[in-house]
């Protein structure tokens, strides 16, 4: 059983919700990620996803593009993306970590070498936001030989037969897109969220988490209601940008921020 199933299978036997938070690797400098990524975790997350820093993003909006424009002024590289994961794991062995990002650096570096590589680390699932997964036969095929969970987007625009093909491609947990768009957006629909949800659910046994829209404890609860998991990433991004340095004080306003999810989403 991958850590990411066995992450879900626990938050349900303990009936709570999940929280996923999104940062950019490297942002707004290398040596940030590892304390950020502890901080994370001590303010309740049950998964991360790391974005691996890109200079041509298509789903990102302002605050994680200007987080991955500040990576990559310092150079990060999925290289180093997979080195703090590997960081990470000599001291964190339970949470699940997901690599979120764009299939070009994957290809330059070859499936192969980066599944291996990732696997070393201790990655445990992988979310490539251009790679449709009609397209994804071989990188998945690699992906499950390392034990890598391929992770996929569906979106409200999604039809319900092309849901039930991507849950049949997909593992570890499905991430709903809440709206069209891209992220950061303050146009969440609850009702529409809910509806949604249902119908993926009817589909797959995955696990499904929302993204895109959650910004506040109140939005968190209510997609919390509907859903599997809440994924939350531009309000922590922004935050992040606003840092002068990975002092205590810097990594306790990220700690609360997500603590006050945690506890919106641990009264549903």
């Amino acid at each position: 059983m991958s850590r990411i199933t066995d992450c879900f299978k626990n938050l349900q036997e303990e009936k709570r919700k999940g929280l996923i938070p999104f940062i950019v690797a490297g942002d707004p400098k290398p040596g940030f990620t590892l304390p950020l990524m502890k901080a994370l975790v001590d303010g309740g997350a049950d998964l991360i996803e790391l974005g691996v820093p890109f200079s041509d993003p298509m789903a990102d909006g302002p605050a994680i593009q200007a987080g991955s424009e500040r990576a990559l002024a310092h150079g990060t590289t999925l290289h180093d993306v997979i080195g703090m994961v590997a960081t990470f794991r000599k001291d964190n062995q339970q949470t699940p970590v997901i690599l979120m990002g764009y299939l070009n650096p994957v290809e330059i570096m070859g499936y192969e070498d980066f599944a291996k590589s990732a696997a070393e680390a201790g990655v445990d699932g992988v979310l490539i936001i251009d790679m449709p997964p009609e397209e994804a036969g071989e990188l998945k095929e690699i992906l499950v030989k390392h034990q890598i969970d391929m992770i996929f987007l569906i979106a409200p625009t999604t039809s319900v037969e092309r849901q039930k093909y991507i849950s049949e491609t997909a593992s570890g947990f499905l991430y709903y897109v809440s709206l069209k768009g891209v992220t950061g957006s303050n146009r969440l629909d609850t009702n529409s969220v809910e509806e949604s949800v249902r119908v993926i659910k009817q589909q797959s046994k995955l696990p499904v988490g929302v993204g895109f829209g959650i910004r506040d404890a109140e939005s968190a609860a209510k997609v919390a209601k509907v859903s599997d998991a809440i994924i939350v990433g531009s309000p922590i991004v922004e935050l992040v940008g606003e840092m002068a340095d990975d002092s205590a004080d810097s990594l306790n306003k990220i700690s609360e921020y997500l603590s006050a999810l945690r506890d919106a989403i641990d009264v549903v």
